[in-house]
């Protein structure tokens, strides 16, 4: 048995956080991986894994050898794939890493329509709304929703991304509509404690400036879509990504305020390491995101 497949086998352990969880998600018996990855660590000389009847934890030689591993098998991947993209067989498994509020809007529809489209990768897809760390996490790209700050990874936008400041018909024709950013302090705002500003909205100010007002309401909730739902209900006003709040402006459910006082937004951007051989099946996945969210626009 070769040290490759014994080294994938011991990543899919680490990654699936068990042997039983690994032998469902790859196909094979928990007997089998218990065997390699005993083999890799008679080969190595050092223990891996930490075993308890009930649950394993990596030790410190563990720790090392799984970031290591990782990197290798991703390189051999990704030369794999390059020299099957010379043969036009694109084909594997993508690891993404995705908010939630992306899945949940219709502009998941895009994953769904490349499942459809692609259907010799598989797309593995982890929804979480935290930044994970690509590299270390085996993650072979993400969709981020922010201002990207400097990094080592590669970005490419695939579309604008900004946010709108909403409420019900009922709610403005019962408080008003704000005139001004610090009118916000008088009234019911629904809190998404998933964004960065909690409970201090930042605007522009009447000079140009930032201005930042401290808001309360009835609910918080981690959770755009709930804020949406909150914000279509009449329990206050609350800000939005554009993609979430769109049908609902459209429909008349809810109306936008303070549109010229909206700072700029950032973008939708697909991320991923810098690596020697980029997989040929990531290059297709992006290729596609960017084509289809063009084509959305352009609609």
């Amino acid at each position: 048995m070769d040290t490759l497949t014994r080294m994938r086998a011991f990543i899919d352990v680490v990654e699936a956080e068990g042997f039983s969880a690994a032998a469902r998600k790859i196909g094979r018996s928990k007997a089998l991986l218990s065997k390699y990855v005993r083999e890799l660590e008679d080969e190595l000389g050092a223990l891996l894994l930490n075993r308890t009847t009930r649950q394993f934890s990596l030790t410190e030689a563990g720790h090392t050898y799984y970031r290591r591993a990782s990197e290798i098998v991703r390189e051999v991947d990704s030369l794999a794939d390059a020299v099957r993209e010379s043969s036009g067989d694109v084909r594997g498994r993508i690891k993404l890493s995705a908010p939630r509020t992306f899945a949940d809007a219709p502009i998941g529809q895009s994953l769904i329509d490349f499942a459809k489209q692609h259907p010799d990768i598989v797309l593995d897809i982890h929804l979480d709304d935290r930044f994970v760390d690509l590299v270390e996490e085996g993650f072979d790209l993400a969709v981020r929703i922010s201002r990207l700050e400097s990094s080592s990874l590669i970005a490419r936008r695939l579309a604008p991304f900004s946010v709108r400041l909403c409420a019900s018909p009922e709610l403005i024709a019962k408080h008003g509509m704000p005139v001004r950013p610090q009118d916000l302090g008088r009234v019911p705002c629904i809190i998404d404690t998933n964004g960065r500003w909690l409970t201090n909205w930042p605007f522009k100010g009447d000079g140009g400036d930032t201005v930042t007002v401290s808001v309360s309401g009835p609910i918080e909730v981690n959770s755009p879509m709930a804020a949406r739902a909150a914000a279509v209900a009449g329990l206050g006003f609350s800000i939005l990504p554009d993609f979430i709040a769109a049908p609902d402006i459209e429909s008349g459910r809810l109306v936008t305020a303070l549109d010229d006082r909206i700072l700029p937004g950032g973008g939708i951007f697909a991320v991923y390491p810098h690596r020697r051989y980029l997989p040929a099946k990531v290059r297709v996945f992006v290729d596609f995101l960017v084509q289809w969210f063009k084509t959305i626009d352009n609609a």
